[in-house]
C-alpha cells in the first residue's frame, strides 16, 4: 500500500485528487495539508511513503516544505503537482529533492503511474520540464574537477544511459533505444546513481546537464 500526503492550499482540489484516489487499491491517503508547514509537521506524524506537493501556497511554499522534509528524512519521496510550469519553481524544487514534477493538468492514468513509480523509488518529469532543464543547463555547463573524476568511473555503455536519463527518457524508452532489455537499463541505471552519488535518476539528469556530460555522449 502506498501511503500518501496531499498538500494543496485549495480544498477543492485536495478532496478532488483524494476522491480519485480511493478507488486505487494499492493507494491511502492518510492526511492533507493547506500549506508547507502544516505538511512538514504532517509528513513528521505520519510518515508518508509518497507527498504530492503544490508550489504556491501562503506562508511557506512547496519548494520550501520539501526542502524540510527531506531534511527530515532523506528518503522521503516529494512529487510536485502544480499549475505552474515556471523554470524557478521546477529549478528550485528538484534542487530541494523532489523526486519528481507534474503539471495538474496531467491525465488521471499517468497520475497514478507516476505516484507508483516515485514511490518505488524512480523519478518522473513532464515532458516539458525536462526541456527547460536542458534548456537551462545546456548553453552554460559547468562541471568541477570533483565532477569531472565522478564521471571518468562511468563505463562507455553507463554514461550512454546517463546522457538518456538526462533527455528524460524512461527505462523502457532507453531500452528500446540501446536495445537493451528494461532490466538492464535498471541496473546501468543503479550503478550510475551509486558512482555519482545521485539519490535519484532526476538528480543524475541535473549532475549531467550541469557538468555539460549529455554534449558528449
Amino acid at each position: 500500500m502506498i501511503r500518501i500526503l496531499l498538500v494543496d492550499d485549495q480544498h477543492l482540489v485536495r478532496e478532488g485528487i483524494a476522491r480519485l484516489l480511493r478507488d486505487v487499491p494499492d493507494i491511502e491517503v492518510v492526511g492533507q495539508a493547506a500549506d508547507g508547514a502544516s505538511a512538514v509537521e504532517l509528513s513528521r506524524r505520519t510518515l508518508p511513503d509518497l507527498i504530492l506537493m503544490d508550489v504556491r501556497m501562503p506562508g511557506m511554499d512547496g519548494v520550501d516544505a520539501t526542502a524540510h522534509i527531506v531534511g527530515d528524512r532523506p528518503h522521503a519521496r516529494v512529487l510536485i503537482l502544480t499549475t505552474f510550469d515556471l523554470d524557478e519553481a521546477v529549478n528550485r524544487a528538484l534542487h530541494a529533492g523532489a523526486s519528481g514534477f507534474l503539471l495538474k493538468d496531467t491525465p488521471y492514468d499517468q497520475l497514478i503511474h507516476a505516484i507508483r513509480v516515485v514511490a518505488a523509488g524512480d523519478s518522473v518529469l513532464a515532458p516539458s520540464v525536462t526541456r527547460r532543464l536542458i534548456e537551462h543547463f545546456a548553453p552554460h555547463p559547468t562541471p568541477t574537477s570533483a565532477d569531472l573524476a565522478l564521471l571518468d568511473r562511468l563505463t562507455e555503455r553507463e554514461g550512454e544511459v546517463l546522457g538518456l536519463v538526462a533527455q528524460g527518457l524512461s527505462n523502457a524508452e532507453i531500452g528500446r533505444t540501446i536495445f537493451l532489455s528494461e532490466a538492464t537499463v535498471k541496473t546501468h541505471v543503479g550503478r550510475v546513481l551509486t558512482k555519482l552519488g545521485c539519490r535519484d535518476r532526476v538528480q543524475a539528469a541535473i549532475f549531467a546537464l550541469r557538468t555539460g556530460f549529455t554534449a558528449r555522449t
